[in-house]
């Protein structure tokens, strides 16, 4: 028997009662299914365990659940129909819809399919066709997904540790699938298919290239509208886009995938925010470090890199008798560093801080300009204290790290406390005591955070704070890691007040993550239009006609760029408007407009990027207009 709880009001069933037959029992209507202990049950599954039912009706996130994963089946049945024979991969939701990888005979999708295949789903939707559970025994569902010609579900069978496997079927079409399900395809709601992409089959390069298709779903079209209208306003940030359009960088493939080049208007923005960086690193007491590019194999067996993050490493390379490898961390360099002498408490804490590129193995098929990238520069830090100054250094650097954030606009910021990882090194007894300072700070400082179980590093807890974007997008950013595992590991030392050897603690920190990610982020976040200290060039001066509008374009060009200002002139032979258009492509702040008349008075007429035409003004209000808009 299983005891189910609604309301205060306790029942008593049979092992294995379906959802529909319990909330029949319970009075409750119009339910697609139910939650149990965090996890979404529908209507035609039987309920083996006791707890407190929460109905899941529509319009609800868990029906949205529901209703996403019926719509992947519903994708999957229109492509059979469509284009015959079609092997299955795997269908999830996703945030916001979902998707099915397939592999489709003599056939390669384009856009152009998109819009035949969701005319099909709804056809499927508007026929209404009963979905239906049933269980079969592992041998069973294998027998019957081999006369289905579904290598891949056959695969997945036989990968699954249960000898009871659920499948759902509609129409004709019949799935693999652990469910939840909508009771029929008449129930789902608005979708659209959004785009393809290529995914190798359960994530292995060497394994096939599937088919993937994407699309969304909700409950009523003018959240699907609101959502399409979001991805819009996504792809009119893609720091790809402008990156090219403001020319900051560029990946070539005949350089290497996932390889960052900046181009010079990109390495002033790069030396813009690296300068900030290291100027309020020295403000904090933080000593600057650069370190190899490359490391002894013995390095990272030490650290356990090799045993425990080889997957997401270079492969090696010989020197002469010994075996290197490209750095993907910085830490064991800086704890080389440490221990280059004796240490003693009255030098901690120690913060050695460096912006190191190292460089990582990704696949192919998960780079994404500055985004996801093989070689970045981490701004990195650790900072070596004792036990006692821990909770003190994290609270530090929490503050620290929220400040800089703020200075580059990001306000809303989430923070998640990340616990240990199965994949984990260091005794049960480290582990709680790091996590336990982490908190500690964390609520000391009267921060809300959420816990992320089981998202710490391998080799110790961490916060994670993650910055909300203009348009309502978080992302990873800093992150503050505990690590009792690297000083031991290097018999790291300090000798205490009482004149005994003792073990240090280690905090890795980084509040960007790599610069070349930050940046991707900012553009987005801004659309391109940085903040006046933030932009390659602050002011373009356009000349209105002649040589001497020209000659008086260079004169307030060189006033300005004596003062430290990022000034260009566009002396191309082209109309006024045509300047303005270009200036306004690249993002360009202010235009300095200058002609006959701006040079008889010495001043100029000035416009913004953003609020059009402010008037003429003089050199000197100019300076103060650009002053206000740079930190100090």
């Amino acid at each position: 028997m299983v005891s189910l709880c609604f309301e205060g009001q306790w029942k008593e069933f049979e092992e294995g009662t379906k959802v529909g037959e319990i909330l029949q029992a319970f009075g409750i209507e119009d339910a697609l299914g139910v939650e149990i202990d965090n996890e979404l049950l529908d209507l035609q599954t039987g309920v083996f365990k006791s707890g407190e039912i929460k109905p899941i009706k529509r319009g609800s996130q868990g029906a949205l659940e529901i209703m996403r994963h019926s719509l992947s089946h519903i994708l999957a049945q229109a492509l059979k129909e469509l284009y015959g024979n079609v092997k299955l991969g795997i269908g999830p939701t996703t945030e916001d819809g979902f998707y099915y990888d397939v592999e489709i005979e003599n056939k390669q999708l384009s856009v152009d399919d998109l819009r035949v295949i969701e005319e099909k789903m709804k056809q499927i939707v508007q026929k209404d066709y009963k979905i239906e559970r049933s269980e079969l025994d592992k041998d069973s569902a294998i027998k019957l997904f081999q006369e289905l010609g579904e290598s891949y579900k056959v695969e997945l069978i036989e990968r699954l540790g249960e000898n009871i496997v659920s499948v759902y079927k509609q129409d004709g079409f019949i799935d693999l699938c652990k469910g939840p399900h909508l009771p029929s395809t008449g129930f789902a709601g608005a979708f659209k298919l959004t785009h393809l992409a290529g995914a190798y089959w359960l994530g292995d390069s060497k394994r096939p290239m599937l088919q993937r298709i994407y699309g969304i779903a909700f409950w009523s079209e003018e959240d699907l509208k609101s959502r399409l209208d979001f991805y819009e306003e996504v792809k009119r940030r893609d720091h790809r886009t402008i990156g090219k359009d403001m020319e900051l960088f560029l990946i070539d493939e005949d350089v290497g995938a996932g390889l960052v080049i900046w181009l010079p208007r990109g390495a002033i923005l790069r030396g813009i925010i690296e300068d900030f960086w290291k100027k309020e690193h020295r403000a904090r007491n933080y000593q600057l470090v650069y370190t190899p590019h490359v490391g002894n194999s013995r390095l990272w067996q030490i650290s356990g890199h090799i045993e425990h993050y080889s997957q997401s490493m270079f492969a090696s390379m010989q020197i002469e008798s010994e075996e290197y490898y490209v750095k993907p961390m910085n830490c064991p360099f800086h704890v080389a560093i440490y221990k280059s002498k004796v240490r003693s408490y009255k030098e901690l804490p120690l913060k050695l801080a460096e912006l190191g590129t190292v460089y990582r193995y990704e696949m192919s098929g998960t780079l994404h300009g500055l985004f996801r990238v093989r070689g970045f520069t981490q701004d990195d830090a650790h900072i070596i204290c004792t036990p006692e100054q821990a909770n003190d250094v994290i609270k530090e650097t929490l503050s620290f790290t929220i400040e800089m954030l703020n200075v580059f606009g990001f306000k809303d910021i989430e923070l998640f406390l990340s616990t240990r990882p199965e994949d984990s090194i260091g005794s049960d007894e480290h582990w709680e005591v790091a996590q336990n300072a982490l908190k500690g700070a964390l609520e000391s400082l009267g921060l809300d955070y959420k816990i992320d179980e089981g998202g710490g590093a391998f080799y110790g807890p961490k916060i994670d704070l993650k910055i909300k974007d203009a348009i309502g997008r978080l992302w990873q950013c800093s992150t503050i890691q505990f690590d009792f595992n690297l000083p031991e590991r290097f018999d790291m030392e300090y000798i205490s007040h009482e004149n005994v050897r003792k073990r240090p603690l280690m905090i890795h920190r980084a509040i960007f993550g790599s610069i070349e990610r930050f940046t991707g982020i900012l553009l987005e976040h801004y659309a391109g239009a940085l903040p006046l200290w933030l932009s390659p060039i602050q002011a373009r001066v356009l000349p209105v006609i002649n040589k001497r509008d020209l000659d008086y374009a260079k004169y307030i060009q060189e006033i300005l760029s004596k003062e430290g200002f990022r000034v260009d002139i566009d002396e191309r032979p082209e109309r006024l408007p045509a300047k303005v258009r270009q200036a306004q492509i690249e993002k360009i702040p202010y235009m300095i407009i200058v002609g006959e008349k701006e040079a008889q008075s010495n001043k100029v007429s000035l416009r913004s990027r953003s609020e059009g035409e402010i008037g003429i003004i003089s050199i000197e209000e100019l300076r103060e207009i650009f002053n206000r808009q740079i930190p100090k």
